[in-house]
């Protein structure tokens, strides 16, 4: 799996399928970033790869717990 790959699976699973302006808001870097990421124009730097593990631990979580509270 290529990390273009695999950061448009983190992206979907985070935001649904207009993932890219949301995730770049979460990674604070602008849209055509992550776009340039996801093309392989750009590399996508290690500290993106630990931001994206730490937003799908937490979101991974709150899912849980919501999960939890359902009846």
């Amino acid at each position: 799996m290529s990390d273009a790959n695999l950061l448009q699976e983190c992206g979907v699973a985070l935001h649904g399928s207009r993932w890219h302006t949301d995730l770049a808001r979460d990674l604070d870097v602008t849209d055509r970033t992550v776009r340039r990421w996801e093309t392989g124009y750009s590399p996508i730097p290690s500290g993106a790869w630990v931001d994206l593990r730490r937003l799908i631990v937490e979101r991974g979580e709150a899912l849980r717990g919501l999960a939890k509270r359902l009846p």
